[in-house]
């Protein structure tokens, strides 16, 4: 009989939607059972105010879990005493994702008589001297009854249980709902976490898809397509094949040694000077640090013999550059229009300012409080940071990638292999982090891009030539990677998260 019961109210969420109309969330029966609902979650379960919650449980409840089984309102009320309010040390938490609620009316022969209501929660663990965490979430269904105008909950359902990664509020939208759908929800999302933009470059089977827009540039000015975007270490990548194309036309090696044309004044008496190589460089196992200004003496250094293992630096790149730069006798940047921006019109992208950008177009970094941040003009191009650039560009840039770059088998094949080891799950290719054996035996490539007030990402899929290009002028802009990456690519972008941020 109970699993009867618990087919007819599954079958009760199925048909929803198409046999009531939703009420609109400013009306007064949503009003009064989002404050139904509250007392049963934010009094009854947050604060195990059992006053509360026998107001509103219907003396005929019944309540059906997809993990406990079914209960009436006195096992109802024995399980909520002791596995919701038992142990004061080790608390549940209920959170409403408070834009998945919905609200049914029930009526007979035009008279209110119920309603059904449904949401998504989280649920959090609150211990002593700890930060809350969440643990899972699931769905819930209730069936309200109006008894001498009052609400009672008869029957509840909760269901789709399921644990949660938690990666810390940096990394959490705190948005249930699907963003891809509708336009309104991502300007929504923005407002409620202070980030005046986000562009999207969507790539479907190497091709560019779309580029979609939302917020402002700065203060009421929209961004556009045509927006630039300082991307920071996004640069890396980009130099990554300028040099790429420069060893296919056999004109720079991935293996001499770069002292062959530069040595830094700082580590010319070095006994691994000889030993640096591209290779090395471009997948971060040069053995210098990120930047010398963060060392003790503001100088370079090799912190360990090139090649023996892989530390972020973006040293390295800088040390390419003036490598190529010395012995080419042309700027890095100009090297880089010929190469790449020129041929694939990549038309807004730049090492650094120039009287060619117009300024008006700039999307200005903003803090954690959306104010808008002082911008500095560099004027000389850095191999590793800086790069101007827009979202439509830097996506053709990752469609050419899919497609081979226009490389030779043997160079693009070196671009292929995992050149170094950064951790269980993440290594690096040449200029890129790259991801093995993904859900579907996919491979990932990505880079990151993060300065005060900017916030950058690009991916690519080997097999399914899918990409993804998120620029944010924001310093919250990273809450939105998670929820986008996850929502785009499935449970491929739901483990690619996982290894980046566990």
């Amino acid at each position: 009989m109970k699993s009867y019961k618990l087919i007819l109210a599954i079958a009760l969420i199925l048909t929803i939607k198409n046999s009531i109309a939703q009420v609109a969330k400013d009306s007064s029966l949503f009003i009064e059972l989002k404050k139904a609902d509250s007392l049963i979650f934010n009094e009854g379960f947050n604060k195990c105010n059992f006053d509360a919650l026998k107001k509103v449980l219907h003396q005929d409840l019944e309540f059906f879990h997809d993990v406990g089984g079914v209960q009436n309102l006195e096992q109802f009320n024995d399980a909520f005493s002791k596995n919701i309010c038992g142990d004061s040390n080790y608390k549940p938490i209920r959170k409403l994702l408070p834009e998945t609620l919905e609200v049914y009316p029930l009526k007979n022969n035009g008279e209110l008589y119920g309603a059904i209501q449904k949401g998504e929660h989280n649920f959090y663990i609150k211990e002593p001297n700890k930060e809350i965490y969440i643990t899972g979430y699931a769905k819930f269904l209730t069936t309200w009854i109006l008894e001498n105008a009052d609400w009672k909950a008869k029957r509840i359902l909760s269901y789709d249980h399921k644990p949660v990664k938690d990666y810390g509020e940096k990394f959490n939208a705190n948005y249930a709902l699907p963003l891809f759908d509708n336009d309104q929800k991502i300007e929504a999302l923005l407002i409620k976490h202070k980030i005046p933009s986000i562009a999207i470059g969507l790539i479907k089977n190497g091709n560019l898809q779309q580029i979609r827009t939302f917020g402002n540039k700065k203060s009421n000015q929209p961004i556009s397509n045509n927006s630039i975007y300082k991307v920071a270490s996004l640069t890396k990548p980009i130099t990554a094949f300028v040099v790429l194309k420069l060893i296919d036309e056999g004109a720079w090696s991935l293996d001499e040694p770069v002292s062959k044309y530069f040595i830094d004044e700082d580590i010319k008496n070095s006994n691994y000077l000889n030993k640096l190589t591209t290779r090395h460089i471009l997948s971060h196992q040069s053995g210098f640090p990120n930047w010398r200004y963060l060392t003790d003496d503001n100088k370079l250094l090799f912190q360990f013999e090139p090649g023996t293992k892989w530390q972020y630096s973006g040293e390295g790149f800088e040390y390419l550059r003036k490598a190529i730069e010395k012995k080419f006798k042309r700027p890095f940047e100009e090297i880089a229009q010929e190469k790449l921006f020129n041929p694939l019109k990549m038309n807004n992208t730049y090492y650094y300012w120039t009287d060619k950008i117009d300024e008006n177009q700039y999307a200005v970094e903003h803090d954690e409080n959306e104010k808008p941040i002082n911008y500095e003009k560099y004027t000389v191009a850095n191999a590793s940071a800086n790069l101007l650039t827009t979202a439509e560009d830097y996506s053709k840039f990752l469609v050419y990638i899919l497609n081979r770059a226009g490389l030779s088998e043997k160079t693009y094949d070196e671009f292929l292999k995992v050149q170094a080891h950064e951790k269980k799950g993440v290594d690096w290719s040449l200029g890129m982090q790259m991801l093995t054996n993904l859900p579907n035996n996919e491979t990932a490539f990505m880079h990151t891009g993060g300065d005060y007030g900017t916030k950058t990402i690009a991916l690519i899929l080997k097999n399914s030539k899918d990409g993804l290009v998120l620029f944010s002028n924001s310093e919250n802009g990273v809450v939105l990677w998670q929820k986008i990456i996850s929502e785009y690519f499935g449970e491929i972008g739901e483990e690619i998260v996982r290894r980046n941020l566990e």
